[in-house]
């Protein structure tokens, strides 16, 4: 189970880099993986392909957005709670998917996002006003940093079929 809650905070991780990445990647995997003809449960509606659409749509808005510079701080109040909640929401789904307990999966998982979200805010900074990198450069870093760390994390997902 210890591996399930990692799971979640490196999820959260992502969702503090990119709130809409982790929901994104993994409702990708989970429409490869839950059978979802007869919607019963929230986390098969995170596993339809209509809603791996929209939430895909959503991350790559994000990453656009990121790059404008009247892009909120990720540290303002809002913003910083939505990505705790997106990441407290994965870390939920991912727990329940692997059969573990979905409070503990929802409290790494927000973890990991408040953790994620001040470390590469932090690091971000320093990049760039420290050592002078310019911010669309260390912003496609972390972009793609996101993306490959949230889809290591799902493909190591081990789905519980009977619980999920």
């Amino acid at each position: 189970m210890i591996n399930t809650y990692f799971r979640a905070f490196s999820l959260g991780v992502v969702a503090g880099m990119r709130s809409m990445m982790a929901p994104a990647l993994l409702s990708r995997k989970l429409v490869r993986t839950i059978p979802t003809k007869q919607p019963s449960k929230p986390i098969h509606y995170l596993a339809l392909p209509t809603t791996s659409m929209v939430l895909t749509t959503l991350a790559g808005s994000e990453i656009i957005g990121d790059k404008v510079p009247s892009t909120p701080n990720r540290t303002a109040p809002p913003v910083f709670g939505a990505r705790v909640v997106s990441g407290a929401t994965c870390g939920a789904f991912l727990s329940q998917v692997e059969g573990g307990e979905v409070a503990a999966g929802a409290a790494a998982g927000g973890l990991g996002a408040a953790v994620g979200t001040v470390a590469f805010f932090q690091l971000r900074m320093w990049l760039t006003r420290g050592l002078g990198i310019p911010d669309p450069v260390v912003a496609l870093a972390e972009d793609a940093l996101a993306i490959s760390l949230g889809w290591q994390v799902v493909n190591s997902i081990e789905p519980d079929v009977q619980t999920a």
